[in-house]
């Protein structure tokens, strides 16, 4: 009988102590569940507010654009109007000029309406947006541009394009102010997996181990952003060879970061 209770005493010591240890395993679960949610918030919280600082950051270079577009080219055209219909006046043979003139400046206006258009970037695909922007360096003859693609296998999430538009559209920022350079030649390549895009300019370019400079134009920054999306950015330059920038993003079902939610 005593060593029956002595059984029955053990087995209950076990049995609480095996509870104990259920409900310790069960709490730093919960916690470490908890954390792992609390950080992943974090992160959604961080990639979203990068996201807006973004869409700004292109809605503030479209203002720019746009001015320039305004002075630089169809506020010059506009200006060539009025002059040959003040000489059309004397000269009525004139007025086919004044047409063309005309015309042309309505075609600019036409492609401007695109970059004025908030929703643009949306309702284009990666190609066509980084096509509008080589367009515009040519228009503006700002440095000859060139854009090759192959066929869009995959389409992107609107929160990844933006990302990926605004690394280009930083590199083509330095090369047009700082590189000097007279090309640029813009790749765009889907394959099954991933895409690559591939820009290089013509420019006086850098010595590649110079952090000052790297930083100067921003490479920290553009590789930050690649982050966000898993994108690999990588830029080469060679004094007196130009500068060229690589982006890889590999195709995934799901990002790091929450890519769920629409672009507002």
């Amino acid at each position: 009988m005593e060593q029956q209770e002595t059984a029955i005493l053990i087995a209950s010591i076990v049995l609480v102590v095996i509870i104990i240890l259920l409900i310790a395993l069960f709490s730093i679960f919960q916690k470490r569940k908890n954390s792992l949610l609390l950080q992943q918030k974090e992160a959604e919280k961080k990639f979203e507010t990068a996201i807006a600082e973004t869409q700004i950051e292109i809605r503030e270079e479209t203002l720019r654009n746009i001015s320039w577009e305004l002075h630089d080219n169809i506020g010059q055209l506009l200006t060539l109007a009025k002059i040959q219909v003040n000489i059309a006046q004397d000269d009525p043979g004139k007025l086919e000029e004044v047409t063309e003139t005309i015309t042309k400046s309505l075609t600019e206006l036409r492609s401007l309406s695109k970059l004025i258009n908030p929703d643009a970037l949306k309702s284009l695909s990666l190609t066509e947006a980084i096509t509008l922007e080589i367009e515009r360096f040519n228009r503006l003859q700002f440095i000859k541009a060139t854009i090759t693609s192959n066929e869009e296998i995959e389409i992107l999430d609107d929160k990844v394009e933006i990302i990926i538009f605004r690394i280009l559209q930083e590199f083509f920022t330095n090369t047009i102010k700082h590189s000097k350079a007279s090309t640029l030649d813009v790749n765009v390549n889907y394959d099954e997996e991933k895409i690559i895009i591939h820009a290089k300019d013509d420019g006086v370019g850098f010595d590649s181990t110079d952090m000052t400079t790297r930083q100067g134009i921003g490479l920290s920054n553009m590789q930050n952003r690649g982050k966000l999306i898993d994108a690999n950015v990588a830029l080469t330059s060679e004094k007196g060879k130009g500068t060229a920038i690589t982006l890889t993003y590999h195709y995934k079902k799901e990002s790091s970061a929450t890519l769920d939610d629409e672009v507002d």
